[in-house]
């Protein structure tokens, strides 16, 4: 088989480096770019993010990638959104006001409720926003990604916000945090996590592999 060609979309937000070194644990080369001819002669691209909303999207238009990202889908290569870049491509987010996505799969990105709890009675403990940490998937549809994931597989979220698909049949996993909410989504050659594969030990690094090795 030939080595993937994997290029990270740059535009200054997400944890690029880290991604970068994910896939290189499992034995793939994954160059960090904005540059649209790179993106462009990519077999497979990503896109990592952190931070807010807006400002992503913001920069995503500054740097010109916007357009190189709809090519990219279009042309039906390999794509992963990952955090940020799960919930970018939405049609909205309501993250400091509404602001338009890119629009690739319909649906709205939204805060998690105010005054979550979890246990009763005298266990009742109010849970914190942004939600970081380890949490379960439960997996509603078998990803490309979970090739070696099984039910229940513990992986790790940073976020304020998440994901509300209009077509539910693009959710591949759920989780639950005070409310149960999209963990994965799998829509043709689009695939997007909002926990961190690249922080995800094992499991997270078994995704990348599978990424790295998909073929639409």
């Amino acid at each position: 088989m030939t080595p993937p060609r994997i290029a990270i979309i740059d535009y200054g937000r997400g944890n690029l480096r880290s991604v970068q070194k994910g896939f290189g644990k499992v034995g793939y080369e994954a160059r960090v770019t904005r540059d649209p001819d790179v993106i462009a002669d990519a077999t497979h691209v990503v896109l990592p993010g952190v931070g807010a909303f807006a400002d992503c999207m913001a920069n995503l238009e500054d740097f010109g990638l916007i357009g190189p990202i709809h090519s990219t889908v279009e042309s039906g290569k390999p794509f992963l959104g990952i955090c940020v870049g799960m919930q970018l491509l939405f049609t909205e987010g309501e993250e400091f006001g509404t602001h338009k996505g890119l629009d690739i799969l319909p649906g709205r990105v939204v805060a998690f409720p105010q005054g979550m709890t979890v246990g009763e009675g005298e266990h009742v403990e109010r849970l914190k926003v942004p939600h970081m940490g380890w949490n379960r998937l439960h997996v509603t549809r078998q990803s490309p990604l979970f090739r070696d994931i099984h039910e229940g597989e513990w992986c790790y979220f940073v976020h304020s916000y998440h994901a509300v698909p209009e077509d539910l049949s693009v959710v591949a996993a759920t989780s639950q945090y005070g409310v149960l909410f999209t963990a994965s989504v799998w829509n043709d050659n689009v695939v997007a996590t909002q926990f961190h594969p690249e922080k995800s030990d094992k499991a997270g690094l078994s995704m990348l592999k599978a990424f790295a090795e998909w073929q639409c």
